[in-house]
């Protein structure tokens, strides 16, 4: 009876647009399973007898059929095992099961259906009621296929999806990861709300040894958040390589952004300038979260708060470039985070917030090496629920590094450059530009004076803030006595340079090529009247004029103090 199959040379035809189903019937009792069996035939359907439980299981084994008629009460194994090993045996497949049984107690019928039951037939059988049961199941199980189907499908597109985004992560991490961020005076978290991080942390170092870092906070998750991130961080890395002030960077920043991004995206950020020789840190805080500085023993003396638009969001001559000049100490750190800090949710929906964060500061003034590690710590205790990507950033103020020569390494000889080239900067374009990185990109174009980068941009800045501040600006070198004194100056220094409308600086480069390599004359002239060379010459931090004797071979300062003429060696 196994292998029994009923079928019926006089039943009627199925019709065309009707799936013929394969049909397993189950009864002990002889004269219901073939009466049963007669029935389903003549609806149209392929048949498979069995007469117990045990059979049932090895008939739906040997030819999976589409629908099971099951009787409750069997001899070697009853219909309620047989239908628990038979959905086993389906797994996700929908093998609708219906029950043939007399039971009418509730208990007997719950029972049906705990072990896998999807319907009943009472007995007798009635065959309009049996049609619309296979009618209805058969739907059913279309549907369950139809859907089995597309969520194959989505599930490949999103198999796809993950790889091309994980791909993507790997070129991502790479630029937005290759700048300075494993420097010492570092601490760094950033944690994502989706494979992409929509925050974006970056740090890079200027020719003349200054720090840049960027933190931001696209708006979203995702992908979406961090596509500004690769222009992004192309344009930080090639400007801060090139020694462009912070002010350009933003500048350039913002109108990047605005040209690329669809509206409603844009990028809260911080931008930080750290200068160890000079004591100060530059902050400008567009949309994210108050930057502080804590002092040596981690109280906090320093708020920065935004008060600039998110970058990407104003036009140029809306958008405000100009930083918070601060002093900062050796040992004293900066620390600032994403929204995403704040705004961690603990179980009850209560917020971290700035609350949290105080609290931290406060539970570790004395101790300011453990406020990193115990910010970090006081998060998980929340057991926040982070809505957005988490960074965190820590910043130490390093020592001021020593300014000595550039030990220059053997290079190969060069093809001859003879060349003199002279530019002349008005005061509308010292107001609006930095003509150093120009300048610099000039001389790297010879190929021996490469390894001498950092050199040479610190020379030529040095000139040209010294003709800038002391000749055309006025400024008096004696601020410059302390840090307090550093930071009233600069401020002073970015008020005089906004009123100035006449003057101008000149600078001349005439490279002569010798034997060894070559001979580079610089030459600084301004329309301004004059400075004193003593004080030019001892500038706060070892800088200033005392700075450029160390790193050149030659400098000569005219009477008037309006001109200064330096000569470098490769």
């Amino acid at each position: 009876m196994a292998n029994q199959r009923v079928s019926a040379a006089d039943g009627p035809e199925v019709p065309p647009a009707v799936a013929r189903l394969s049909v397993l019937v189950a009864d002990d009792n002889p004269a219901d399973r073939m009466i049963l069996g007669r029935l389903v035939e003549r609806l149209g359907h392929q048949v498979y007898l069995a007469e117990n439980g045990r059979l049932a299981v090895e008939q739906f084994t040997a030819v999976q059929p589409d629908i099971v008629l099951l009787d409750a009460l069997m001899p070697v194994m009853d219909g309620f095992e047989a239908a628990r090993l038979i959905k086993q045996q389906a797994g996700e497949d929908l093998v609708p099961i219906i029950f043939l049984t007399s039971l009418t107690e509730t208990d007997a019928l719950v029972q049906c259906l705990e072990a896998g039951g999807d319907d009943f037939l009472t007995k007798p059988y009635n065959p309009v009621i049996l049609d619309a049961k296979i009618r209805a199941f058969r739907r059913m199980r279309e549907m369950h296929q139809t859907l089995q189907a597309q969520r194959d499908v989505i599930a490949a597109q999103h198999a796809s999806l993950v790889q091309d985004q994980e791909l993507a992560k790997i070129i991502f991490d790479r630029v937005a990861h290759s700048g300075a961020l494993s420097h010492g005076s570092l601490r760094y978290l950033q944690s994502a709300y989706a494979m992409f991080n929509g925050d974006i942390l970056l740090a890079a170092n200027r020719p003349s040894g200054e720090m840049h870092l960027l933190l931001g906070d696209f708006t979203g998750h995702g992908l979406s958040a961090a596509i500004g991130a690769m222009p992004l961080a192309e344009v930080f890395y090639a400007m801060t390589a090139k020694g462009f002030t912070l002010r350009d960077i933003l500048l350039e920043l913002n109108d990047k952004l605005a040209t690329i991004l669809p509206v409603g995206i844009f990028c809260c950020a911080v931008l930080i300038e750290v200068n160890p020789g000079k004591g100060l840190v530059e902050i400008w805080n567009g949309g994210l979260p108050e930057v502080m500085i804590l002092g040596s023993s981690g109280e906090l003396m320093q708020r920065v708060a935004s008060t600039h638009l998110p970058l990407g969001v104003a036009s140029r001559e809306r958008f405000n470039p100009e930083p918070v000049v601060l002093v900062m100490r050796p040992g004293e750190r900066l620390l600032c985070w994403t929204d995403g800090v704040i705004e961690s949710r603990n179980q009850a929906g209560e917020l971290f917030g700035e609350a949290g964060v105080h609290e931290v500061l406060d539970t570790y003034v004395g101790h300011p090496a453990k406020v990193f590690d115990g910010l970090l710590e006081a998060l998980e205790r929340f057991h926040g629920s982070p809505e957005d990507d988490v960074s965190l950033l820590q910043v130490v103020m390093p020592a001021a590094a020593e300014q000595t020569a550039v030990l220059r390494a053997p290079v190969p000889p060069a093809p001859a450059q003879d060349w003199r080239l002279g530019y002349t900067y008005r005061a509308g374009s010292i107001r609006e530009q930095n003509p150093l990185p120009f300048l610099l990109a000039r001389l790297l174009e010879i190929p021996g004076l490469r390894p001498q980068a950092g050199a040479l941009f610190t020379v030529l800045s040095e000139l040209y803030s010294n003709a800038l501040e002391h000749g055309l600006l006025q400024l008096d070198s004696a601020w410059k006595q302390d840090s307090d004194g550093f930071a009233l100056y600069y401020q002073e220094r970015g008020e005089r340079l906004r009123a100035l409308s006449e003057g101008w600086i000149r600078l001349t480069l005439n490279h002569l090529p010798t034997a060894d390599g070559g001979l580079l004359q610089i030459e600084c002239e301004d329309s301004g009247n004059g400075f004193d060379p003593a004080c030019a010459a001892a500038d706060y931090a070892g800088r200033g004029l005392a700075l450029v004797a160390a790193l050149a071979q030659e400098v000569e300062v005219d009477a008037a103090g309006s001109r200064v003429r330096v000569v470098f060696s490769w």
